[in-house]
């Protein structure tokens, strides 16, 4: 057996003695060795092997299937500028704590900074975005002790990956590295023992070396009473943990204004269009909280961050990873996720209906202002309408998520669904990709699904902007013999960047004249004029036009076996308006 197949092949059977069940590849040459290994790893049914020609589609592929899973997912690239092209899924899977594993093929060490061909230096390229890395050289031979040493580093990177429980009870999962070199010959023999008994790992087909997860304790912190206190709820990264801080604040009395990540926002103390009483001085004023607990990160509204800077306001954070998320520096305390176990009961609970009553009150102008005709907001609200528990919903960037938070309270909501996306940089990179592999795992959070849970796994409903899709269009790039999803898109198809319009941006002052629209639309609106059926079509993707709410309501009923595209058009030219009248003065001002 030829050293880089030796290596290649002990690599991917110790990932998978490690809990490694998918893994992405992205094709070249320096990366073969590997390709062969997980093939043969994928017709032995150790593993699921999915291949894609887009290195950043790949990468986010992985990410999704990793979020879903909350398992250590593999891509793997070949040397140079491809390994460059997983930086964005490595950077919000570090931002995420999502358990993602680089395996790159490099050229030799002696052939860096010599000129040669698809050759950089590729250890330090993705700078501090990791959890763990390590650097493998190119064999020359293979001994017991190097294998020993190879399936050694695997571990060493997969605990790093998944270090989820550690004593403090912060989550420290995230991105690791394991940059691999090696030397021709790349192909396997073609006769010959591939499997020599020095390769073997471990007799009891466990991993080289077990690492026993420390079991998380509860944060003692004593955290001073306060009656009025109001909970923002942000992206905790998995729905366990979303469900265990809703818990916890019920179990306190707590309003809560929630974003929506990890599940759509259910429950007794819940505030109806949050964002929009947030952003209402007048009720603010009414019912000025003496506290604000921000649980997890909020990446969406401006109007949360003014409630957080209301003078004489005390700010704590319960944060799920080390580090905590404050842009006003104006967080007093901060708190481990194990902080959720902490019931005060002191809640002024008069109070705390007030709040919800104020969120009630937007309900009538929600419904009356958005949900008679396509507006972004409207088919949010008739997505979310037709969710059921064990569905997922995959959320794009930009207003996606804004408008299901603003148009949610106005809908009978069926479900509380999974609700996932990416918010560690809440980038529009790969956003397709990473449905495609939220589709392909299931949520299962880290729980293994049997035969009979998979033949009913839940459905998977992504919800994105003409650019979100336009921006990842190869994540639909599959082949024909690659593994498909049961994934539906709907794509609020406004032509352009619609958010820059609710922005300062989008001031009408700015377009006052025509050189000044004109250079708005061009530098935000960003035009585009796609085809999108056309495109679906070029890709084998079925694509339906939803002229109604009733008709994305039907198209949503009917389901799939595959991928396929409901496109809703909607007016551009009409966000900015919608948004105004919705924040035009509070409903509570205006009963008789």
């Amino acid at each position: 057996m030829f050293p880089s197949t030796a290596l290649a092949t002990v690599l991917v059977d110790e990932l998978v003695r490690g809990g490694v069940r998918e893994a992405v590849l992205a094709p070249g040459s320096r990366s073969a060795p590997l390709a062969y290994a997980l093939e043969e790893a994928d017709r032995a049914g150790r593993l699921r092997l999915h291949v894609r020609v887009d290195e950043r589609s790949a990468g986010f592929l992985a990410l999704g299937l990793a979020r879903a899973s909350g398992e250590p997912v593999v891509v793997v690239t070949t040397s140079g500028t491809a390994v460059a092209n997983l930086h964005p899924a490595v950077l919000e899977a570090h931002h995420s704590a999502i358990p993602l594993v680089v395996l790159s093929a490099d050229r030799p060490a002696e052939l860096r900074g010599t000129g040669a061909n698809q050759t950089t230096v590729q250890p330090g390229i993705f700078a501090g975005a990791l959890r763990s890395e390590a650097d493998l050289p190119a064999p020359e031979s293979v001994s017991a002790a190097t294998c020993a040493h190879w399936r050694s580093s695997v571990c060493r990177v997969l605990a790093a990956a998944l270090d989820r429980t550690s004593a403090d009870g912060w989550v420290r999962s995230g991105p690791v590295h394991l940059n691999v070199a090696f030397r021709d010959p790349l192909a396997p023999e073609l006769s010959g023992d591939q499997h020599p008994p020095k390769l073997h790992g471990r007799p009891d087909g466990g991993p080289w070396t077990r690492v026993r997860a420390q079991r998380a304790r509860p944060d003692e912190s004593d955290q001073r009473a306060r009656g009025r206190t109001v909970v923002l709820l942000g992206d905790l990264g998995t729905p366990q943990l979303h469900d265990r801080a809703l818990q916890w604040a019920q179990a306190n009395g707590y309003p809560v204004l929630a974003e929506p990540f990890g599940r759509l926002p259910h429950g007794r103390t819940i505030v109806p269009h949050g964002v929009l009483v947030a952003g209402d001085e007048a009720t603010l004023d009414e019912l000025a909280p003496e506290q604000v607990v921000v649980v997890g990160r909020l990446t969406l509204f401006r109007e949360f961050g003014r409630l957080l800077r209301r003078p004489g306001v005390v700010v704590e954070h319960i944060s799920a990873q080390p580090s905590w998320t404050d842009p006003s520096h104006v967080v007093h305390e901060v708190h481990g996720i194990g902080h959720l176990s902490v019931v005060s009961a002191t809640a002024d609970q008069g109070w705390a209906q007030r709040w919800i009553e104020a969120g009630q009150a937007w309900g009538e102008r929600v419904r009356e202002a958005v949900l008679q005709q396509p507006t972004g907001i409207a088919v949010a609200a008739t997505v979310a309408a037709v969710l059921g528990d064990d569905d997922i919903l995959v959320l794009g960037s930009s207003n996606a998520p804004r408008d299901l938070a603003i148009g949610l309270g106005a809908v009978q909501q069926v479900g509380s669904p999974v609700v996932l996306a990416n918010r560690g940089l809440a980038g529009i990179d790969g956003t397709v990709s990473t449905a495609v592999g939220i589709a392909l795992a299931g949520y299962r959070g880290g729980a293994a699904i049997d035969e009979e849970e998979a033949s009913t796994r839940q459905r998977t409903i992504a919800l994105m902007g003409d650019l979100t899709f336009l921006h990842d269009i190869n994540g639909l790039l599959i082949g024909p013999t690659e593994p498909r999803p049961d994934l539906t898109i709907v794509v609020v198809n406004d032509d352009g960047g619609g958010i820059f319009s609710t922005l300062e941006y989008g001031e009408p002052a700015r377009s006052a004249d025509e050189a000044s629209a004109a250079a708005t639309e061009r530098l935000f609106g960003t035009p585009h004029g796609t085809d999108l059926a056309s495109v679906c079509r070029g890709y084998r993707i079925q694509h339906d036009l939803a002229h109604s709410l009733a008709r994305l309501g039907e198209l949503l009923e009917q389901g799939s076996n595959d991928i396929r595209a409901i496109e809703v058009r909607v007016d551009r030219s009409g966000h900015r308006s919608l948004r105004d009248r919705l924040r035009a003065g509070s409903p509570r001002t205006e009963r008789p």
